[in-house]
């Protein structure tokens, strides 16, 4: 019994097969961003929009901004800088100092009144910033551009002598009473008037007046000189045209001369004249006018006689 107990076979176990490991249920697939689910080619798209809207936007404000500089103090905007007009030299600057009204010199009428280099033309007063009538004036051809200081000279003719003299009670002058043939004359519509007698086929008067400026006062008395002489072109025949021959300041105001040319019957005539401004205290400047026609020369001379005796009352 105990042998066969030694020799007898163990019992074979019986070995399963090992278990297989669980298998998952399949997970649920994630979800992606929105921008994940969009394609490069989109994205790459909308990168290059927003890109060009930036330039843009700075493209338009650096525009605005230089643009803006020239309005801006100092700021100059781009284009051609027109060059500037000459500067007109102020009244009596360039003539020399004047001890009486006018000038005993030598020179006579026979000067070219176009001799002396002409001072501003209306383009270069509308650019000096001077006033709308000036302008207007020097815009007018029967009117050239003022002339440099000349002084007047002596006139042709003899000078007479006269103590007498009009009281101008409206302007606030007085001046000489000129000797015959000069005699008074109904005044409107100035304060004073004196005349030569008429020339027959002559059809201007040889006169002297006086009256407060018939036209608007300028800052300067050389401007409304120069207004008062165009105005006094209404005292000569249609057509008239000024051509100066002497322009210098007088005490408180200033004087222009002038010929006055223009036709009668077709031939040409003139005659000389002068126009002198004087400023009165707390009144408007006073206007002494004197033109004498060419049928009378020999008289020429009382103009020298008549603006130099100019007085304030």
């Amino acid at each position: 019994m105990t042998a066969e107990a030694a020799t007898s076979e163990l019992p074979r176990v019986a070995l399963d097969d090992p278990p297989k490991p669980p298998v998952s249920p399949p997970r649920s697939p994630v979800k992606k961003s929105r921008i994940g689910d969009l394609p490069m080619r989109v994205i790459y798209r909308i990168l290059a929009v927003v890109t060009a809207v930036i330039v843009a936007a700075v493209a338009a404000v650096a525009g605005f901004v230089y643009s803006g500089s020239s309005d801006q103090p100092g700021g100059e905007a781009s284009g051609p800088i027109a060059a500037p007009s000459a500067a007109t030299p102020s009244p009596g600057v360039s003539s020399p100092p004047a001890p009486s009204p006018l000038s005993s010199a030598s020179s006579s009428l026979s000067a070219s009144p176009s001799a002396s280099a002409p001072s501003p033309t209306a383009s270069a007063a509308r650019a000096q910033g001077r006033s709308a009538a000036v302008v207007a004036a020097l815009a007018d051809p029967r009117v050239p551009g003022l002339p440099r200081d000349k002084r007047l000279g002596r006139l042709p003719g003899k000078a007479y002598k006269t103590k007498r003299r009009l009281q101008d009670g409206r302007s606030g002058v007085s001046l000489a009473r000129l000797g015959k043939p000069w005699k008074t004359h109904g005044a409107a519509p100035f304060s004073t008037k004196q005349v030569l007698p008429k020339v027959k086929g002559v059809p201007t008067r040889a006169m002297l007046v006086s009256c407060p400026v018939p036209i608007k006062v300028q800052e300067s008395p050389k401007d409304t000189a120069l207004l008062a002489a165009r105005w006094t072109l209404n005292h000569h025949p249609e057509g008239a045209r000024i051509g100066w021959t002497a322009s210098q300041p007088v005490k408180g105001g200033w004087v222009l001369a002038y010929q006055v040319k223009y036709k009668v019957k077709g031939k040409s005539r003139f005659s000389m004249a002068a126009v002198a401004v004087t400023e009165v205290p707390g009144a408007k400047p006073a206007m002494v006018f004197v033109t004498i026609p060419d049928a009378q020369r020999k008289r020429w001379r009382d103009i020298n006689t008549a603006i130099s005796s100019i007085r304030l009352k």
